[in-house]
């Protein structure tokens, strides 16, 4: 039977072969841990968003009502968005005041549960597919760690680490959360050091998702921040920038909070940008059996991988391939044309961790409705999630 993968190019959808395998999965033999199975790499939709915005119901935010917001994400061709206003700006009712608004609501765009939670000791999102009870999260946000991830886990919730490094730097252990922002708003020269902190997690075992996160606060591209906070760099950042990308099961709120946990992600500039794919042929027969997010146990056999740029892209275009092993460069490689594709070989070790993941330099594609974007994006295009080797789930 044949098999798809979806590809998404420009503001639509478009199936296309090759096919992708599913890896069976890997028992406890003795010599490393029970890696659960490798899900179905063919049946899913590349869905495009924003995990981190502010409507008029955080105090910062300046003319930024919920209907404008997803009025334009809806018109712009976005498929899901997470509205994550600070849950201490509304007294009396932290819980609720985003999704309690009449506007929240679309037809179009998949509309995520959450707020940002917001503390002495650094700022994270929540994203739930179902109303979840945020009071209980903020009552304990000057409480231990282990008792923070105990209330968590009983909410059901997806928490984020926000702009780790910085002012609001997150202070919390990084084991109580199933992702890191490591893309915060169109300044992508700024974000390099929660990129490190994302290796470093990486590196020490944990298996934690990157993702990025507009962090808009103003209310429309042509309406400046006119707080004193970032006055001379919000007019540039808005819905998209930057985009984060999920490979989801269904046009779902829950499968797009599970691609997310899953690490099924990647990250463009804007939703013009291209968009990295990274996967990876364990058994060399040219068809890809796992991609970004997914853990294996290695063979110690070599592994070939394929980095994938999709999207509306200029042949004339060249972009660099930077692949990065364990936080290390591992090396950089040259894709042009209107569908550039970069292929790499590697042999993971038997019995230690290994993950790759990408990062792309280019020239930025234009993004019409917030064209001042691009002056502060810099040249790096796109950010693909890792895929790994012998971690633990466990660990």
């Amino acid at each position: 039977m044949e098999r798809k993968q979806w590809l998404g190019m420009g503001m639509g959808l478009l199936a296309v072969a090759p096919l992708l395998a599913i890896v069976p999965a890997a028992a406890r033999d003795g010599d490393g841990p029970a890696i659960p199975p490798v899900a179905s790499l063919s049946d899913g939709v590349w869905m495009k968003g924003d995990l981190h915005l502010h409507s008029r119901h955080s105090k910062e935010s300046t003319n930024n009502p919920e209907s404008k917001i997803i009025g334009f994400a809806e018109k712009t061709g976005f498929d899901f968005l997470a509205i994550t206003d600070h849950d201490n700006h509304v007294l009396g009712d932290v819980a609720h005041h985003t999704w309690a608004d009449p506007e929240f609501k679309s037809d179009k765009v998949v509309l995520l549960y959450g707020a940002e939670w917001t503390t002495d000791r650094g700022h994270g999102n929540v994203f739930s597919a179902v109303p979840y009870d945020h009071q209980r999260l903020f009552d304990v946000r000057d409480a231990r760690d282990a008792r923070i991830l105990a209330v968590k886990k009983s909410l059901g919730i997806h928490l984020s680490a926000n702009h780790p490094i910085g002012k609001d730097h997150f202070g919390f252990s990084y084991d109580i959360v199933d992702s890191i922002e490591v893309w915060n708003s169109a300044m992508a020269a700024k974000n390099r050091p929660a990129i490190m902190v994302w290796d470093d997690m990486m590196r020490s075992g944990r298996k934690l998702t990157g993702r990025g996160g507009s962090d808009a606060h103003h209310g429309t591209p042509d309406t400046p921040d006119k707080t004193s906070k970032g006055s001379a760099e919000r007019p540039y950042n808005y819905v998209g920038t930057p985009t984060t990308w999920v490979f989801a099961t269904a046009r779902t709120r829950k499968a797009v909070v599970d691609a997310l946990t899953n690490g099924r992600v990647s990250i463009s500039a804007n939703p013009y940008d291209p968009r990295v794919e990274l996967t990876a042929d364990l058994d060399q027969d040219g068809r890809p059996d796992m991609m970004m997010g997914d853990n294996v146990k290695s063979t110690g056999k070599a592994v070939t991988f394929q980095v994938r740029l999709a999207g509306s892209m200029e042949a004339a275009n060249a972009y660099k391939i930077h692949v990065v092993r364990n936080g290390e460069d591992f090396g950089t490689y040259e894709a042009t044309g209107a569908n550039p594709v970069v292929t790499f070989t590697d042999t993971p070790e038997l019995a230690k961790r290994a993950y790759y993941r990408v990062e792309v330099e280019g020239p930025q594609n234009p993004y019409p409705e917030v064209p001042n974007s691009m002056k502060l994006s810099g040249t790096m295009v796109a950010l693909s999630n890792p895929v790994f080797f012998n971690f633990d789930p466990n660990f």
